[in-house]
């Protein structure tokens, strides 16, 4: 595929300079950071593609809206602008604020899964899978068979094995299963959408079994995006329409803000029943603060009201998932595998298959991320077993279904050179392949290790 980039719907007001080191330097950085890029110094990186949470470029409407944030501990206007807009755009009556996703989860999870013991979704993502856990319940994967392949092309690869979701819900038993969750975008599976027929057909099964269902919506603007470019029934209509018909299919949400949002912090729960909603407030009085402000500042929360209405902007997601498809296009023409087609907010690199003499025990995406860091000074992370972990009741290293590292891009931060940069960095990395080695874990917490944990390389170093 050609490279095709779309020009950026915005001009540049303000930049940040940043630094490359030397190699050398970059060596020893991420040894002193224990092979984890999450303990680099961000000084220290060049380009930064380890998230694409909180890391955007807010907009100078949401900076002046920051002016106009009042901080009221009850009863703040700003929670008010919030709530609307969240009303208007997802169709829910009841919304609460939260500082981030995980808040959310938090809140929310002990709630759904109350005596439950499963939890079932198109894929978990790591934050969520956790609260599973921590609730005492257990996290049940169920994508459909052509996401395992990452040189299929296919529309909709983040959807949900609706098939194999019901097989599944007769074989655990409906009445041990507290939700069914649908993750769009699909981040685990590479930032792959998830169409509104297949979300129709996953409340239909899970209505059938009286089971609740909850939509992640950490990134479902991008999803009504590639909605509208994919599927027929909504090729004419708004994105705004498009949000409103999928979140129809579900009782609850969830959303990290500090993604398709486009602010540094917040996060919302939606809820359709009164009796839940009334929980969550209590819980979130006991977690986040008093629910006007869940935990946020009044300026947060302004910045949050603005950019729930940017980030639905149809000329700026254009830009935006071109940016990945440009990126895409490039690994294309150098015979990089990842994730195809390009996702919503990454590129998927997959490292299994530019790694393949490194078992998934040794974590090939964690070795691709750090020598994409000791090659250019670039930050991606490791969404492959490495993050999964270990087996909640055996504790052995769980085998991930991807080995994937992944390039997050934030939102109106980086321009079309960087992503040349992250392209040639890819390209001379896979000149030197077989010569990279695996990494051991020398110390990890037991839940969402990947943070915090300490590696060292195996072999010669």
């Amino acid at each position: 595929m050609k490279p095709t980039y779309y020009p950026e719907p915005f001009r540049i007001k303000s930049v940040e300079p940043i630094k490359m080191l030397t190699k050398m330097q970059r060596k020893q950085k991420i040894k002193d950071a224990d092979y984890n890029v999450f303990n680099l110094v961000s000084e220290d990186v060049y380009i930064d593609l380890l998230t694409d949470s909180g890391t955007g470029a807010m907009s100078t409407a949401q900076w002046a809206g920051i002016m106009e944030g009042d901080e009221s501990y009850a009863g703040a206007r700003c929670t008010r602008h919030v709530v609307a807009n969240a009303r208007e755009i997802f169709g829910f009556p009841n919304i609460q604020p939260v500082h981030q996703g995980r808040a959310a989860e938090k809140v929310l999870l002990p709630i759904l899964l109350n005596n439950k013991k499963y939890a079932i979704s198109n894929m978990h993502f790591d934050t969520t899978r956790a609260h599973v856990e921590l609730a005492g319940a257990r996290a049940v994967d169920c994508v459909v068979p052509e996401a395992l392949d990452t040189s299929i092309i296919a529309d909709f690869k983040g959807n949900m094995d609706n098939v194999r979701l019901d097989e599944l819900i007769r074989k655990i038993d409906p009445q041990n299963i507290g939700v069914v969750i649908i993750t769009v975008t699909n981040n685990s599976a590479g930032g792959q959408p998830v169409s509104v027929a297949n979300m129709r057909e996953t409340r239909k099964v899970a209505d059938k079994y009286g089971i609740p269902v909850m939509i992640d919506a950490a990134r479902c603007f991008e999803n009504a995006f590639f909605v509208k470019r994919r599927e027929t029934e909504f090729k004419n209509k708004s994105l705004a329409a498009i949000v409103k018909e999928m979140f129809v299919c579900a009782d609850y949400f969830t959303m990290s803000c500090k993604k398709d949002a486009i602010v540094n912090m917040g996060g919302l729960i939606g809820c359709r029943d009164k009796a839940a909603f009334e929980l969550v407030k209590q819980r979130c009085i006991s977690y986040e603060g008093f629910i006007t402000y869940g935990g946020m500042s009044g300026r947060d929360l302004e910045a949050l009201a603005i950019g729930l209405k940017e980030g639905m902007d149809e000329d700026f997601l254009r830009y935006r998932i071109g940016q990945m498809e440009y990126l895409g296009a490039l690994l294309d023409k150098a015979g990089i595998a990842y994730q195809s087609p390009a996702g919503g907010h990454a590129i998927f690199v997959d490292a299994k298959k530019l790694l393949p003499h490194i078992p998934y025990y040794e974590f090939p995406a964690q070795a691709l991320a750090i020598e994409l860091y000791v090659e250019a000074g670039i930050r991606a992370c490791d969404i492959g077993s490495y993050m999964l972990g270990n087996d909640p009741d055996t504790k052995e290293q769980l085998k991930a279904d991807f080995e994937f590292t992944r390039l997050a891009v934030p939102r109106r931060v980086y321009t079309q050179a960087h992503l040349d940069v992250v392209a040639a960095a890819l390209i001379n990395i896979k000149k030197r392949a077989s010569k990279i080695k695996g990494y051991e874990i020398v110390e990890e917490p037991p839940v969402l290790r990947h943070f915090t944990a300490k590696l060292r390389p195996l072999g010669k170093e």
